[in-house]
């Protein structure tokens, strides 16, 4: 029955397997490191220079990419949703860690950023 399947004769059932055997063992080996750094860097990950040179680097990476694709095919609105989100994030970088939204905050920040990339990508090609 599934001899005869064109699917799963151009994959092949041989590198199905390894290639879902290989996730398998990422996923083991991922959890069980990211289990272990997060006892021990718990406090690293939510010290506030992190969160500041992640948001600046998004700033750098968003101005250039945002700001070479006005140039090449002259439209605001990626740029203009890309700033939003990077305005979002910036507000949720001065939000208490407390759980008062800034994790909500981020995600849309977050969000609209890559909206606006993906606005942009779309629109140069």
């Amino acid at each position: 029955m599934f001899r005869n399947s064109p699917l799963l004769a151009s994959i092949g059932l041989d590198r199905l397997a390894i290639g879902v055997s290989g996730l398998c063992m990422v996923h083991c080996l991922a959890s069980a490191v990211l289990v272990a750094l997060a006892a021990s860097a718990g406090g690293l990950l939510l010290a506030p220079i992190v969160h500041e040179v992640g948001l600046s680097l998004a700033i750098l990476l968003g101005a250039l990419a945002l700001g070479q694709g006005v140039m090449q095919h002259g439209y605001m609105m990626p740029i203009s949703v890309g700033a939003l989100g990077l305005g979002v994030m910036a507000g949720a970088v001065s939000l208490p860690h407390d759980g008062s939204g800034e994790t909500l905050f981020t995600l849309v920040g977050v969000g609209l950023l890559a909206l606006g990339h993906d606005l942009n990508r779309r629109a140069t090609h």
